[in-house]
């Protein structure tokens, strides 16, 4: 494994000391885990453009009335 040193603002290092205790782990293990999660986010971009599709999606859907979808659906069910 290998070790790495890195600088953090003080008001940071306490937050995460402070995090660590109530998690009973290490910092290490804190910051690993807080690494692999920022490395599997998805990209931003990528990110902003699926929620301007979507956004599109529901202005081509026009308005609809939500009782009336939900009736149709139960009332289409044997």
């Amino acid at each position: 494994m290998s070790k790495v040193m890195v600088s953090l603002p003080e008001d940071l290092l306490t937050a995460v000391d402070d995090e660590v205790r109530k998690r009973s782990t290490s910092r290490s293990a804190f910051l690993a885990a807080a690494a692999r999660r920022e490395l599997t986010r998805r990209d931003p971009d990528q990110l902003s453009a699926a929620i301007l599709r979507s956004e599109e999606r529901f202005r081509r859907a026009g308005s609809f009335e939500a009782t009336a979808l939900v009736r149709q659906d139960r009332d289409s069910r044997p």
